[in-house]
């Protein structure tokens, strides 16, 4: 991966203000020739294939010494938590419990490579921006503090003191702390978390935007609003005693290979695997688990009974279907569908919704799932025998105007079945991130309940402020209006990871001041405001050593379960801190000597922090005792435990208008998926081998047969715009593939498409950018100097 710097650039650069030629770093990675190969895709997942990718990026990385110890280290009782995916661990651990794209995220963080102050010197913004992203990540972990000032090119290095009271200064000249926001990433422990939002909040402001924003936020509004609480309400140990399971919009052979095993336990004892997805996708075709002989040799586990191939944003249509069928039978043969006592005594709003479903016509249910009636039918007699169903989702279902209508039809059949609250049923919202769920419960909401307010109010004796704060749409517009002056992020890689890519750049640019924490240089380093900073920080596999001893942290992961993280390697670097040490620093800085909560005291042992998450947040009691059982504790959950905690104590049906997809002439619905080979923005190779995609990623998958009407062939470049009232964006030079995806539809890997993606365009009421349903049309590329975006 070594590139030498542009020899026309000094290393006294960063000396001095761009010239009046100096273009402006790139907001999206470059367009490079790929030398692209399509190859059949795959039909099955794990396997030694996915053994040997695991141990070559991991020695790659780290060396076969180190990679190898590791390695054995992650999800471990006294290891550290995986800093991919928020699969939850078993209780009984096997020696290797981590997948191949855990091995990947720990390989990144654990690099043996390192972006030095030297490093800086020699790369100017300019010519980082020109390398791929996949590039970027491959330099190596940060090791210093570093200062983008104004006018300059190169970034260059400064003192942890300088840079806390450069953020002081920026932040105590604003007219109103609503002028900053304050960004989350889902990597962040509880500890950092919280003192972040109590820093945040003792700022004065609810600006708290988080990753939560662009992918589950329409779970927890679907799910706050229709059984009381946002998260799911099963545990892994459901997974054991379920007859059906639903996987809908999730592809958990590469997103969360880990919950694969599950479903293979699952199918073992009997389970029905059920998979909803434009995309056939290879870990719900086969499993080989790779640490069975069957896995290795054999030819492993056909986990999917019946794959239903719905299109693009047809999932209310095939749920209303499936529920329509449901009754049907309940009509037929009374008692023998519906869950009578549960839904007279536990739920509220059964009669509108019947009688919605008696309206619809099976013609739409099949024209706008493009599922066959008979398939659907099958399904409906599965949950008809059973009422231990536990349905799975995840971003599929979450980006799209809908989408809090999409997973309330879930609940809709949940509550018809009784599937909740009872052992092997209920709601699974299958989050990405190793701590996102945490970061919510910790009060990273830019709209916090008012209980939780008059939490913080009691225990710190100060007036938290009570009106809502910006989310990532809202930041966005308020940056790009100029109402949000300083953006400071705690993880991520937000100019990245947000749609809208050029739009998102200038808003960025348009600030005084850009701070990120980081571990690995990204894009979002490139496109700054008039200052920026990079704050690097402890990774996840790092011991964390402070005044009072060794350190642990703690994650929440996606069932609910607090348990702690201690790592366990050397850090990259003696210059870094640790998320709750920087926070504290800051906080201290802006707040000043004046601030009567005790920053530095709380971080030298991270047991005082606990202690006042203890007394503030519910359930959460005797903390520090219990997380360090084995195994750490189940956080309360209502419907988990056969009650419902909305405002009346019942389950919700609600009813929702069957979404119609009226595309013009020569117009497909993109959605946007992610390689095997990245986790969220983070690139770790150039491999979609699931996908038979190699070395390349800037392709748009199409049906062969909308190939032929469109006037198009596989290999051949186009450009794509995409067209949300009357505006268009376009993405310059994909290579087309034909693949096997409903009519009408296409895919493409973002963050390359992110562009296309309208920030105006976001889910009702939960505001998430709706990735999955991008109305886009195609021509054949034409030489252009860069990509282009805008309205």
């Amino acid at each position: 991966m070594a590139v030498t710097p542009p020899s026309a650039r000094t290393a006294q650069s960063h000396e001095h203000g761009p010239t009046p030629s100096e273009p402006l770093p790139s907001a999206q990675p470059p367009i490079v020739p790929e030398p692209l190969r399509i190859g059949p895709p795959s039909t099955s997942a794990g396997g030694v294939p996915a053994v040997l990718s695991s141990m070559k990026h991991a020695w790659e990385e780290m060396g076969v010494a180190r990679g190898t110890q590791t390695l054995l280290r992650v999800n471990q009782p006294h290891g550290f938590d995986c800093p991919g995916c928020a699969w939850p661990d078993p209780a009984h651990r096997s020696a290797f419990e981590f997948c191949e794209n855990g091995a990947k995220a720990v390989a990144e963080e654990a690099t043996t490579a390192r972006v030095t102050p030297e490093f800086f010197q020699q790369w100017s913004l300019v010519d980082l921006a020109a390398q791929t992203d996949h590039w970027l990540g491959k330099q190596g972990r940060l090791t210093h503090p570093m200062v983008l000032r104004e006018g300059a090119t190169h970034y260059a290095p400064l003192s942890w003191d300088e840079a806390f009271a450069l953020i002081a200064s920026e932040l105590h000249a604003l007219g109103s702390p609503d002028e900053a926001c304050f960004y989350t990433s889902g990597r962040t422990s509880n500890e950092a978390a919280f003192l972040y939002q109590l820093f945040v909040r003792r700022f004065g402001t609810n600006n708290l935007p988080d990753c939560s924003n662009m992918c589950h936020e329409s779970s927890g509004t679907a799910l706050n609003e229709t059984v009381g609480i946002g998260k799911g309400t099963v545990t892994l140990e459901d997974f054991e005693k379920a007859r059906v399971i639903v996987v809908i919009g999730q592809n958990p052979g590469t997103n969360h290979p880990r919950m694969l095993t599950a479903l293979e336990a699952a199918k073992r004892q009997g389970c029905r695997i059920l998979s909803i997805n434009p995309l056939p996708e290879a870990g719900l075709q086969r499993f080989k688990h790779p640490q069975t002989v069957r896995g290795v040799l054999g030819s492993g586990t056909a986990l999917a009974d019946l794959f239903l191939q719905v299109r693009i944003n047809g999932d209310v249509a095939l749920l209303q279907g499936l529920g329509k069928a449901l009754l049907e039978r309940e009509a037929k043969q009374p008692g023998s569908v519906l869950a009578r006592d549960f839904v007279e005594g536990q739920t509220l709003g059964f009669e509108a919704y019947a009688a919605h479903l008696a309206g619809v016509s099976w013609d739409d249910v099949v024209e706008q799932s493009g599922i066959p009636r008979e398939q659907i039918e099958t399904a409906a007699g599965w949950l008809a025998e059973t009422d231990q169903v536990i349905w799975c989702w995840a971003m599929g279902l979450t980006q799209h105007r809908n989408a809090v209508g999409n997973i309330q039809e879930i609940v809709n059949l949940a509550l018809l079945r009784g599937s909740i609250g009872k052992p092997g049923a209920g709601l699974c919202p299958v989050r990405g991130h190793s701590n996102v769920q945490g970061d919510r419960t910790m009060g990273i909401w830019e709209k916090p309940p008012p209980a939780f307010l008059d939490a913080l109010e009691r225990e710190f004796g100060f007036t938290p402020p009570r009106h809502h704060g910006h989310d990532v749409v809202g930041a966005i517009q308020a940056m790009h209006a100029g109402e949000v002056k300083v953006f400071f992020a705690l993880g991520g890689n937000f100019l990245s990871a947000t749609p809208d890519t050029e739009l998102t750049a200038e808003a960025l640019r348009r600030t005084r001041l850009t701070v990120h924490v980081s571990t690995k240089l990204n894009r979002a380093h490139l496109v700054t405001g008039r200052r920026a900073l990079i704050l690097p920080c402890l990774g996840r596999t790092e011991k964390d050593s402070q005044a009072g001893g060794a350190q642990f942290v703690t994650v929440e992961n996606s069932m609910g379960v607090v348990h702690a993280s201690r790592g366990t390697l050397p850090p990259a670097s003696e210059h870094l801190l640790s998320e709750p040490t920087l926070v504290a620093r800051l906080a201290r800085a802006v707040l000043g000597p004046s601030d009567a909560l005790p920053w530095e005291a709380l971080v030298e042992d991270y047991d005082r922090v606990r202690d006042l998450i203890a007394r503030t947040i519910p359930g959460f009691t005797d903390f520090n005792r219990r997380v360090r059982e084995r195994g750490g504790f189940a956080l309360p959950n209502g419907p988990r435990e056969g009650r419902f905690t909305t405002r009346d104590g019942k389950g919700h049906f609600t009813v929702h208008e069957m979404p119609r997809l009226a595309l013009e002439p020569g117009q497909l619905l993109m959605m946007t998926i992610r390689t095997h080979d990245q986790y969220n923005t983070t690139v770790y190779g150039l491999h979609d081998r699931y996908r038979g995609i190699h070395d390349g990623r800037r392709v748009v998958l199409l049906n062969a047969e909308d190939m032929k009407e469109l006037g198009v062939k596989a290999g051949q470049e186009v450009d794509l715009t995409s067209h949300f009232e009357g505006q268009r964006r376009v993405a310059r030079k994909f290579v087309v593939v034909a693949y096997d995806i409903p009519r009408r539809c296409a895919a493409t890997y973002f963050p390359e498409a992110n562009v296309l993606v309208p920030l105006g365009s976001v889910a009702e009421k939960s505001r998430t950018p709706t990735s999955k349903s991008v109305v886009i049309s195609l021509a054949p590329s034409v030489e252009l100097p860069a990509l282009a975006s805008g309205a």
